[in-house]
């Protein structure tokens, strides 16, 4: 150590650090000291208001450490000249603005050292069947998935403004019973219309998406067309600019219908127009975040719609509104332009009523951006029809033993072999995994860092313990350190899953399975959600904490509502999931039902 330091730190002992402390800026000013003495740390002035080894008492029930007396003394006597400073960005004369397209320089990845993604060629081969006559019914037109609606369309059986006026009527009639709209952009959609049957007319013939209209989350931005986040600090908010996948949906032909509900800042289903309900069970929320999405998909106002997740947000509402929802390898679908909670763990990815719409949704949005440091260029082989026989499923035993796994979820397992199909036992560490939200939490506090330092989260609607605006105050009081460590936790954690997927093609488990939500999000793995059966409830479900204050209602009888099966595919694997799951759509043989009311 050099003498500067040795020195300095002599002179900062115990015994007279405080004296030291408080004499530093003078004692240490450059100036004085000898040429070619290397800076040290602690020898800055002393910045921001006093603490005392109380406060370092207090602060160390939080992060559950324990100082002895001596070292708490320490370190607040210290504090102001070796850590204060450290927070001059944010509290300093010399703050930064760091705008929200800032991403953290240090980047997640997927794809861990020495492997490569499980898609090596572009491949994309759809199904080539009829769709049939066209339906006298406009309700079976609007229920008809995207398959069979592009093959009308490219027929020209169906005009997309006569399609797109189906829809717009039954987003008049239905939408005041789920609250799955915010803003209609029925004027665009009417123009963006008769441009496709133009173009359609002519000749030019964009794609299976050409002429289909669509619903986006309101978290993607829009040009000119309010983009919310669902929350009332930003329900005036009006973009400049469209997010990339917008933008690429209308390069595809699509028609942009409506802004569809998400909880506020991507939590649970209620934004600041109430709570967005489930097409098939009125009385209960449609699950969040991508809670519009799944409730307007579902009952037939869209076509297909746009959703996003970080920890389940995909995959919960598809289950509780019975439609697909197909999650994307992290990387794979660009984020620019979309609401940023969790740079290392947002996607963006197709909701839809049948599993050939999600693949042919996700080839025309996928592909790297620079907007999006972490999106990466990645291919997509799929074929519809591909072979099935042989593939290895695995499944975890004790999973589909329990809850939340049901009887549903034991017959797909059974499907899964009826089709030629291998299950194979896998198992995991007994870890925490929960503790991974660690980096959702940090992350996401982060990104809403200045709205919650200047009380805006105090404006959303809900204001419970596990709603975003406690949880972003709980968030400063993380440790840096426990980040990091978390940080490597995960890297244990996509090491196992590269394990087990070293032994299998897929995986087949619980949709709600709380481990295998954040795991697979935080390892970036894809997910597929399709319905596979019915359940019974006797209570209506919630994404937020019990409440004995407020109950949810029950039911005498039962209700009856979808049940869904998540598989998990290999990283950029998305071609096989969907090849595997249009054959397990057509095995269990109930996406077609659609919800009563609707």
């Amino acid at each position: 150590m050099p003498n500067s330091r040795r020195q300095f730190l002599a002179k900062t002992s115990l015994g007279l650090l405080g004296a030291a402390v408080a004499a530093t800026s003078e004692a240490q000013e450059p100036s004085q000291l000898p040429p070619g003495a290397p800076s040290a740390f602690g020898t800055g002035p002393a910045v921001g208001p006093e603490v005392s080894p109380n406060t370092f008492a207090e602060a160390e029930k939080l992060v559950r450490v324990q100082l002895t007396p001596a070292e708490r003394a320490q370190a607040a006597n210290s504090w102001r000249v070796d850590m204060a400073a450290l927070l001059e960005p944010r509290t300093g004369p010399r703050s930064v603005a760091i705008e929200s397209t800032v991403a953290p320089f240090s980047r997640y990845e997927s794809v861990l050292s020495g492997q490569r993604p499980a898609a090596v060629r572009d491949r994309f081969v759809r199904t080539n069947s009829d769709p049939g006559p066209l339906p006298s019914n406009d309700k079976d037109i609007a229920y008809a998935p995207v398959t069979k609606l592009s093959r009308w369309i490219e027929q020209r059986k169906l005009t997309s403004e006569r399609l797109a006026s189906i829809y717009l009527g039954r987003i008049e009639q239905f939408d005041s019973k789920l609250r799955s709209v915010i803003t209609l952009t029925r004027d665009l959609a009417l123009a963006q219309a008769k441009k496709a049957d133009a173009e359609i007319s002519s000749g030019k013939y964009r794609g299976p998406l050409h002429g289909i209209p669509w619903g986006g989350k309101d978290l993607l931005d829009t040009a000119g067309i309010p983009t919310t986040y669902g929350a009332e600090p930003f329900r005036h908010r009006i973009p400049a600019q469209d997010a990339t996948v917008v933008q690429r949906l209308h390069d595809a032909g699509a028609v942009l219908l409506a802004k569809l509900s998400l909880g506020a800042l991507a939590l649970n289903d209620i934004w600041f127009g109430g709570q967005t309900m489930n097409p098939w069970l009125l009385e209960e929320g449609a699950s969040g975040s991508s809670a519009g999405p799944g409730a307007a998909t579902a009952a037939g106002l869209v076509g297909f719609s746009i959703g996003s997740e970080t920890g389940g947000s995909i995959v919960s509402p598809s289950m509780r509104c019975g439609v697909t929802g197909l999650r994307p390898t992290y990387g794979r679908v660009p984020r620019t332009g979309a609401m940023t909670l969790c740079w290392s763990l947002d996607k963006l990815g197709p909701m839809t009523r049948s599993v050939e719409d999600a693949i042919l949704v996700l080839q025309a949005i996928t592909g790297p951006d620079p907007g999006d440091v972490s999106s990466v260029p990645s291919h997509l082989d799929f074929e519809a029809a591909g072979p099935l026989k042989g593939l290895r499923v695995g499944y975890f035993p004790k999973w589909m033993k329990e809850p939340p796994a049901t009887e549903v979820d034991r017959a797909a397992l059974e499907t899964v072999r009826q089709l030629g199909m291998h299950p194979v036992e896998v198992f995991l560490p007994d870890w925490p995994y929960g503790c991974l939200n660690l980096n959702l939490f940090a992350e996401g506090a982060a990104s809403f860092e200045e709205l919650t330092l200047s009380h805006g989260v105090d404006k959303l609607k809900m204001q419970t313990h596990d709603s975003w605006p406690n949880l972003f105050r709980q968030a400063r009081f993380l440790s840096a350190v426990d980040f990091v460590q978390t940080d490597r936790f995960r890297r244990k954690v996509c090491q196992e899953m590269a394990r087990i997927f070293s032994d299998v093609d897929l995986l087949l488990v619980p949709s709600l399975r709380d481990e295998m939500l954040t795991i697979s999000n935080n390892t970036g793995h894809p997910s597929l959600t399709l319905r596979a059966g019915y359940v019974e409830v006797s209570q209506a479900r919630s994404d937020w904490a019990p409440d004995p204050q407020h109950p949810l209602p029950k039911f005498s009888p039962p209700r009856r509502v979808p049940h869904g099966v998540t598989l998990i595919g290999r990283l950029f694997d998305e071609g096989l999931l969907c090849r595997v799951g249009i054959a397990l759509e057509r095995a269990f043989a109930v996406a077609s039902e659609h919800p009563p009311a609707f």
